[in-house]
């Protein structure tokens, strides 16, 4: 978003004896240590932060095959590029992150908000994570079914917040094409593309051109992607908004509940392609979901800016939307 104040210090870390010597030196001087990855999902408070920020570059990328060939237990250091990481698995043909295509930031941030899209997400293929607990002060190996995951949500993101310095993963993905149905965005682009052979790679192709005509790059405009999660509302109140907007989209589940787009409730709330003077943000033109940084100086300015949607939304749907990226600290 490019807004916020300063950090005190600040260091990078390339391996797990880094990690050690810059929590150690933080506990020496007695300044709080906070570990981002590549900043995608995270925003600053303008008052920055008087401690340390240890910024996660640790590389490491191993496949290694069971016996029958299909099953693949691929290991990844938390620092390496999570784009990079998918296409690397879809060129093995490799299926299980081929949705998570394009989605900017580190391997070791997706546990923490359980990064998904496309109906994938982290939770479905991560075995276990490791990590340098410092309440331990020590490094530790969390299975998937410790991490208390939900739609958008971990214990690194509740609970056990700012706990956890994560340093790795390893997913469980298996080399076979993926089969339909797909997520129905991906459908409609296998329909209007005539494509009807699916391969991990073919899945990939799809979900980068969605996301490319419908979300800027954040290298260029200063934006978090996504920045409310899509609620979702009981089925008495699902009712009730269909009695009042019959071509509302969402999404049910087994209970009869409904996952309602966010970025339906934000165009319905009049914030499409909406161009704010007095904080100086905007939401993208494609896809209001996105909130961007046209001329704010200040994170207040996008509070301010937040404020005003969840607001409109709450207002016209009794809804709360829900920030998807992190303020700091």
């Amino acid at each position: 978003m490019r807004l916020g104040g300063k950090a005190k210090y600040l260091v990078e870390v390339d391996s797990k004896e880094a990690v050690e010597e810059a929590v150690k030196w933080a506990i020496e001087h007695k300044v709080p240590p906070l570990m981002i990855g590549g900043g995608s999902n995270i925003f600053w408070r303008d008052e920055g932060f008087d401690g340390l920020v240890i910024v996660n570059r640790i590389k490491g990328f191993e496949d290694k095959a069971d016996p029958d060939g299909v099953t693949h237990l691929v290991t990844i250091g938390a620092g390496e590029e999570w784009d990079k990481i998918v296409a690397k698995t879809v060129a093995s043909g490799l299926s299980g992150v081929e949705a998570l295509s394009l989605i900017p930031g580190t391997a070791g941030a997706t546990p923490v908000q359980n990064v998904g899209a496309y109906g994938q997400e982290i939770a479905n293929v991560l075995v276990h994570l490791e990590a340098y607990d410092l309440h331990a002060r020590s490094f530790v190996t969390i299975p998937a079914n410790e991490c208390a995951f939900g739609y958008r949500s971990s214990r690194f993101k509740t609970t056990d917040r700012d706990r956890f310095l994560i340093t790795g993963l390893t997913l469980k993905l298996i080399k076979k094409n993926p089969e339909p149905p797909f997520y129905r965005a991906v459908e409609e682009y296998f329909s209007e593309h005539k494509i009807k052979s699916f391969t991990p790679f073919v899945v990939r192709k799809a979900v980068v051109n969605i996301r490319s005509s419908k979300l800027p790059d954040p290298r260029k405009v200063a934006n978090n992607g996504s920045f409310f999660a899509n609620p979702v509302i009981e089925k008495y109140a699902i009712d009730l908004l269909l009695a009042d907007y019959p071509h509302m989209p969402y999404w049910p589940d087994e209970a009869g509940n409904g996952k309602i787009p966010a970025a339906w409730l934000i165009e319905q709330a009049g914030f499409k392609d909406f161009h704010d003077k007095e904080t100086g943000m905007g939401t993208w033109p494609t896809q209001p979901l996105v909130l961007v940084n046209e001329k704010a100086a200040k994170t207040a300015d996008l509070l301010a800016f937040k404020q005003k949607i969840t607001d409109a939304v709450q207002a016209k749907f009794g809804i709360t939307l829900v920030q998807e990226p992190e303020l700091l600290p």
